[in-house]
């Protein structure tokens, strides 16, 4: 059976690699025929035939009408891996309380492999929607732009957040985006100092958000909650007092919540 890596480094299957990349190109073209997939992979429509028939025999694609798409297995794979998070058991209920007290969108976020991923959000009834916020659980964003991930940043260790910028970079999203590692390095120890960090329309223009990290007792990050919504409606005390206060608070109880399961 074909492998691959460095002789220094893991060796990896072949077959299991191109299997991920044909799972996740046929989530980014949303589905696609044999023909599509074998040119957005650069693979010959015989490969591509193969892996697409192994995939829709373990049930993990379904086959419609020609064309190829993800199949709802991987949705109850994906559920049952977000209830084993300690995050996601025991901050539902805080996220639904608070998305219910600030009106907004309320998320909680944990870093994965240098990127975030959103766990669980909750739209507030006064929030403003969009395909946006909806898609945003199925996305892996960057840490440096939003506030849920310079919370996490601000307390992970320096080696680690300096491998996380050497892998992914600084990319820009606005004009606000923070592009420059030591000018990064200054925002994250401002987070440390006051507890919260702030997105200050640095994801989207006329957005804003609020995010406070998730911690052990020993300081051993877990995740973020964070409150967004537009800078007309995040302003004011409301944006630099009331919602910081709100979204601490909210993440302390989350913590104890996890601590006390874990003494049980």
């Amino acid at each position: 059976m074909p492998q691959t890596g460095d002789k220094d480094g893991p060796r990896t299957l072949q077959t299991v690699s191109m299997a991920s990349q044909v799972l996740m190109t046929l989530k980014e073209l949303d589905g696609a025929g044999v023909t599509e997939l074998a040119t957005e992979l650069d693979i010959s429509k015989s490969t591509a035939h193969i892996h697409l028939t192994t995939l829709v025999e373990n049930g993990f694609v379904v086959k419609q009408n020609g064309r190829y798409e993800l199949a709802l297995k991987l949705f109850a794979v994906g559920e049952y891996v977000r209830s084993q998070n300690p995050l996601y058991r025991h901050g539902k209920d805080q996220v639904d309380e608070l998305a219910d007290k600030t009106g907004q969108y309320v998320h909680i976020v944990t870093e994965e492999n240098g990127r975030a991923i959103n766990l669980y959000q909750v739209k507030g009834d006064t929030s403003v929607s969009g395909t946006y916020q909806t898609t945003k659980p199925q996305q892996r964003d960057y840490l440096h732009y939003t506030a849920s991930g310079k919370a996490i940043l601000a307390y992970l260790p320096e080696q680690r957040v300096r491998e996380i910028l050497n892998r992914h970079g600084l990319p820009g999203r606005t004009a606000n985006t923070i592009t420059d590692s030591e000018v990064l390095f200054e925002e994250l120890e401002n987070i440390r100092e006051r507890g919260y960090a702030y997105n200050d329309e640095e994801e989207i223009e006329g957005f804003r958000a609020i995010g406070a990290p998730l911690q052990t007792p020993d300081g051993d990050v877990l995740g973020s909650l964070s409150v967004s919504g537009p800078a007309s409606v995040l302003q004011g005390e409301r944006f630099e007092e009331t919602l910081p206060e709100e979204v601490i608070n909210s993440a302390n109880i989350i913590e104890v919540n996890i601590n006390m399961s874990n003494r049980s």
